[in-house]
Order: C-alpha cells, then structure tokens, then sequence
C-alpha cells in the first residue's frame, strides 16, 4: 500500500479519487502489479497469458485484491462471489483511455457531432474486446461511477475516468449486453451523491422506472431510400399536418395505448386516407410523467419506452414514408423537468439550467431552463435534434414554446427577471442559440421543415440568420387561430360587430411563412371541443365547422388539425382515454371527416391552393368588408402565370343569400368545385347547382360577376370552366 494508502482507501469507500491509478495492472520496478475491486467477491482470478487461473490475494481493504506478477497479468478475470455465484468477465481497468485529445476538444467547443459521438453509451471494440463505452459530462462532480445490473448497482465497482480538459468522465466495460440498465452516481463538491440517468441515453426503461437502457449498435435497415430522395424543400409545399398524440389516438382491447406497430397498421392508412401529406406527434421523446404529453421530456435522444423500443419507432416512420406520409415531431427545448434522476443539478451545480431562479425556473410549469449560453449545452440540444432527423429519419421538427425562449420576463412579473447584457427583455443567447440550431439542420437537411411555436410578433421567425432571422422554414399563426376561433364562437347575430376577427389576418399572411393549427391547445384545460366551442344546436355546430374548414384550407399557409377534429369530436381531448370512434361513424360527424378528405385532396391538386403560400400575389380580397351579412370572398391564385384562380366565399350566417354578386376575373361557365353545405358532408344541400355562368357586370375591380346562392353557415370554393 505504500504510497497508495489515501487512494486506496477512497477506492474502498466509494469516495473521489483517480481509481486508473491504483486498479487495473500497472508496472511495479522489474514487474506488475494487479489491483481490482470487487466488493462482496469470496475470491478473484485472473487468467494467465499463457493458460490456466492465479489466485489474487485478498488486500488490505475489504473488496481489494492484489497481486505482483514478473509479467503483465491478463485482464479475464473471474469471480467468485460471497453467495455462491461465479462470473468471468475482463478487467474494465486494463483499457486505456476512450477519448482522444481530439474528441475532448470537440466536446469542450461545443460541436453537436462529438455529443452524439461520444457522449451517452456505445457499442465498441477496444483492444479486439467488445464492450460498451460509458461517457458523461460532468465537469464539476468530484467523482462520477457507473452502476447497472451488471455490477449490483454498487457505486464503489466502477469509477470512471476523468477529462478535465472536456469534464467528461469515460469508462469502457467490456462484455456488457444490450438491454442492461444502468445509471450513474454524481459525487458533488460537497460530499453529496445523486444517482442519475444518462442525458444521452438512447434508450430508458418504462416509466415510472427511470434508469437509461443499453443500445445496440445495429442500425435500423431502411427501405425507404426513394422518399428520402425525393423530399421536397423545407419550403414551398403545401403541407396538411394530423396532429396525434400516441397514447390516446386510439387504445387496445385492454385499454393500453398502441405500440409503434399497431399505431402503423392502424393510424397510418387512415390519415393516408383523409388525405393529409404529414403526420406530427406530440412529443415521444422520453418523459416521466404521461401528463405533461411529453412536453416535459429527460431523454431527448430516445423515443419513449411506452409505444415500444427505438427499432419499433424506427420502422413506423419507415412504414409512413412509404406510404407517402411525412412525420414532423414535437421538440422540446424550451424547458426540461427537475426530477431528481434527470438533469437538474446534475453534477452538485446548475450545468443545464440556470443557478438563478430568475433565469432558469419557468413559473408558469415549475421547470428548468437550459442554460443557452453555455456550448456544451447548445450542443446537447442540437445534437439532439440532428439525431432525431438522421437516425430516425424524421421529416420535420417542431419547437414547443419558442416564444418563452426569446423573452427574459416571459410569464413573469416585473421584478421577477434579469434584464440582458445591453439592458433589454430577449434573452439573447435562445437568439443566438435557435440560429446555430436551424443553421445546423438546414446546412445537413435542407429538406426538413422546422416549425417554431411562437405566440408573439418577434420579427423574421422565418427569416434566414444571414438576413438577421432566426432561420425557422414555418411558425405558427397563433393570431389567425385565437382570431378565428374568437369569432367563430359568436353566436353570428355578433359576428357582423366583430368582422376584423377574421380578416385581420389577411394582413400579415405573408409577413412570415405561416402553419394554420387547430391544435390540441385548442381542445384542453376545459376549452371545449372544436364542435362545442360553435354556437347554435348540432346541426349548426357542425355546419359552423365545416364553413371554418373551407375558410382554413382556402387560407394562405400550411394546415394543421389535431386528431378528434377530423370528425368533429364533441368531447374534450382526454389523454388517458382515446378519440370517440363511435361518434366517429355518425352520419354528421363521418360527413365532416370526408369534407377533411376532400379539402386535403383540393389542396395537392388544385394549383390556386397548392402554390403561392408564401407569395402575397397568391391572395386577394373580392369582398372583404360586407360585415353586415358577414361575408368573405377572396381569390387564391397560383404562382404560375395564366393558371386558374380559385373563388372562395363564406357566409358565417345561417341566412340563405340568394343572387348575391362577386366580381369574377374570368368570363363564362363557373363550376362550383366545393360547398361545404352539401348533404355528403352533412349539410342541408343548398347551393349553386355546381355550374354558374357570370354576368357581364364589372365588379370588385372586375370586368364580370357571379350571381351566387350563399348556402347557410358553409364555405364555396367555385373554378371558371376551361
């Protein structure tokens, strides 16, 4: 023990010290010595280079043992345990180093490839022996160990080895196998000790369990090379996105949510059949607790264990893609959760968040706020995000709660925030970090959409970073959305009061590239259904629904329905329950899900809806200002030259209009191509006899008009005859 007493000891109590300067083999003058600790081991062997087992000597300390050899000894070593168990395994502490300069370097700089490189728990080969490389980084702990099933959780067997230079901890263990549990134990400066879960775990148990789960290093065999190919732009398309919550879409036999494979034998044939061309879920990153919907997720590299394991995920986009279907995932990197085997406090100091409360304690969800500013954090975060799009081969991601990322004083009163360095409320460093964020996945993906949730009317969301932008391809139009439904919900003997509700948003349609959601925001916290919300009996409920279809998807910017709404669902969204099916079949509500279909179907075809989103020429108001009868009409052009608009009118009363004029740019035969009113989607089947001819009579800067029979309470899409 001569020169090794303090560290030996710490070895022995489990407390901080450098464990590869004592265990393992190392040269002793002419010869070797052997250390190894095995707390509660009867015996220990080593076998010999040239064959057969040595005895090591019990040491001085209780789980030491030692032994001085003329050559170096090998590293398989077997153990016989107090209760009679026997196991043989190598010497995890006769590896050298795992990291290079290089790689700690990467790390320290903040560079999101090195996290997903080296960080969390990787398959590998060292010295010909196959084993699992642990990495972590945390700078601040005083010593950080691995425990697992394959060492009893016992924190004093596997201390790992440290990188000042980075603050990353390391170790090798050879012969682990995938499916293992595991955990580490954080010693802080003070002496205290908390049992963690990997930050960058590729996998966990299912909760309430929380301990991080072994990967393999198989790849997920793909088939889904020609969609990968022909990926359009991130921007351009017209995009119709069913929103879903895995859990509660639709439950089993006994009342459980669906696995990847059954949610895509089941999910994805009918959203390919109501026609929309994207499927986002709510966040499947890994969360402890199902109420927060996975908006307060811990494992942001891992789906969660609830539908199954990472390969399951894996094959069910596979499956959407080639179906046709994209999927775009909620990403949380706003906030995270202060469960004590997650990342709060992770090594004794705030490293993620914030140590003060005024910046790293969201008041209004009692969680954390990364700390932006620091790299290595940026780097978690977007590393995370690069890690969704290639390994899971995601189509889009869409950022939860950008807007309390931009703000300092978000959902705090005054007295209650920092001010920025120059004396202002953004929070500068979320600026500076969502720019490197969409800068990294558009340099890799450009055909990948990243949507910003943002509620507030902080300039160029969308916007690229070198124009001073944040670099997002879509946000949402929270204002159309509060706007419209704010009118929608007046019984419509008001509306004519409250006309600027909805065509308050024809004014900045353009000001940004734009996702209309009807969201499961809208459907929570006893809002009420989307149906329950309009005034007047069922009928006029439904009636009332079906106009605001017609009106969103002849709207300028991409769609966005959460699921229940594609039929009208009178209940609020439950998420331990599942969607009401058997409401579902009813002729009223199975009528609104195949006006969704066709809608969706007029959105891929029609050019007038299909292009020109983003283009301000797209768009024109006929009539705009008859808030009397509470009527809109407005032509939807496409983007090439000569192509045929599109004439969409809606009247929010349930009044029949009859000979009602709208100037029309074209002569000659009109077909009348949608009217939400018709009895095949449940309506009372009033309308214009699909066939119109218009009228030489100038009008709204027209040279001819139409003549129109407004159906009640319904929305008209009308094309002139070629």
């Amino acid at each position: 023990m001569a020169g090794n007493d303090e560290a030996l000891n710490a070895l022995a109590q489990g407390a901080p010290c450098d464990a590869f300067a004592v265990l393992g083999p190392h040269r002793v003058g002419p010869g070797w010595r052997l250390r190894v600790l095995m707390p509660g081991a009867a015996r220990v062997q080593v076998r010999h280079p040239g064959g057969g087992w040595i005895a090591l000597a019990p040491g001085p300390l209780p789980g030491l043992f030692e032994m001085d050899a003329p050559c170096a000894p090998g590293s398989l070593l077997r153990v016989h345990w107090s209760d009679g168990r026997c196991q043989q395994f190598e010497d995890a502490y006769a590896f050298g180093p795992q990291l290079d300069d290089a790689a700690t370097q990467r790390l320290r700089a903040g560079d999101p490839d090195a996290v997903r490189e080296w960080l969390g728990a990787h398959a590998t080969c060292c010295n010909g022996v196959s084993g699992i490389r642990f990495a972590v980084w945390a700078p601040n702990a005083h010593r950080v160990a691995l425990v697992g099933d394959f060492n009893g959780w016992d924190a004093r067997r596997l201390p790992m080895r440290l990188h000042p230079h980075a603050g990353v901890w390391e170790l090798f263990v050879p012969g682990l196998t995938v499916g293992q549990h595991y955990k580490y134990v954080l010693t802080a400066g003070d002496g205290s000790m908390a049992l963690k879960a990997d930050p960058v775990g590729r996998a966990y148990e299912l909760p309430p369990a929380t301990a991080s789960v072994i990967t393999g290093a198989q790849p997920y065999a793909w088939r889904d090379t020609d969609w990968l190919a022909q990926r359009k732009p991130a921007v351009g398309q017209a995009i119709a996105i069913y929103e879903v919550h895995a859990g509660s879409w639709r439950r089993d036999a006994q009342g459980q949510p669906l696995d990847w494979c059954a949610l895509g034998d089941q999910l994805i044939p009918y959203v390919k059949a109501l026609g929309f061309t994207h499927i986002e879920l709510l966040p499947i990153s890994e969360h402890p607790f199902g109420g927060s919907w996975g908006y307060q997720p811990l494992g942001l590299f891992a789906p969660t264990a609830r539908h199954g394991q990472a390969h399951d995920f894996a094959r069910f986009v596979d499956r959407c893609h080639q179906a046709g279907l994209g999927v775009i995932i909620d990403w949380v990197g706003a906030h995270f959760p202060a469960d004590a085997h997650g990342m709060q406090r992770f090594d004794g100091t705030a490293l993620y968040e914030h140590d003060d409360p005024r910046l790293g304690v969201h008041p209004d969800w009692n969680t954390l706020i990364y700390n932006y500013g620091r790299a290595e954090v940026g780097a978690f975060l977007i590393a995370s995000a690069l890690e969704w799009i290639e390994r899971f081969h995601v189509d889009g991601l869409r950022v939860d709660a950008v807007a309390s990322m931009l703000y300092r004083d978000y959902s705090r009163p005054e007295g209650q925030w920092l001010p920025n360095a120059l004396g202002g409320r953004e929070n500068l460093e979320a600026v500076a970090f969502l720019r490197r964020f969409n800068d990294a996945i558009a340099a890799r993906f450009p055909d990948v959409v990243v949507m910003a949730e943002e509620s507030t009317a902080w300039p160029g969301v969308t916007a690229p970073t070198a124009a001073g932008g944040l670099g997002f391809t879509h946000k949402w139009n929270m204002g159309w959305m509060h706007d419209m439904l704010c009118y929608l919900e007046r019984d419509p003997i008001h509306r004519s009061h409250h006309h600027g509700e909805i065509t308050f948003s024809a004014l900045y349609a353009f000001s940004e590239r734009f996702v209309l959601p009807l969201s499961h925001d809208e459907v929570v916290h006893g809002k009420g259904s989307l149906v329950g919300r309009m005034p007047g009996d069922r009928a006029q409920q439904l009636a009332n629904l079906r106009a605001c279809y017609g009106f969103m998807w002849a709207h300028p910017g991409s769609k966005l329905l959460f699921m229940g709404g594609e039929f009208a669902q009178p209940a609020e969204w439950n998420h331990d329950g599942q969607l009401d099916w058997a409401v579902a079949a009813e002729p009223g509500h199975a009528g609104v899900a195949r006006l969704v279909a066709d809608l969706n179907r007029l959105l891929a075809t029609e050019p007038a809806l299909a292009q020109g989103n983003d283009d301000e020429a797209s768009f024109e108001w006929s009539v705009g200002d008859d808030r009397c009868n509470s009527v809109l009409a407005f032509l939807r052009r496409p983007s090439c030259s000569g192509a045929t608009p599109l004439l969409v009118v809606c009247n929010f009363t349930p009044v029949v209009r009859h000979g009602y004029l709208v100037g029309v740019p074209a002569a000659g035969g009109w077909d009348e191509v949608l009217n939400t009113d018709s009895a095949f989607y449940g309506g009372s089947n009033i309308g214009n006899g699909g066939r119109l001819h218009a009228v030489d009579q100038p009008m709204h800067g027209h040279p001819q008009a139409l003549s129109l029979t407004l159906p009640p309470l319904a929305t008209v899409y009308l094309r002139p005859r070629p």
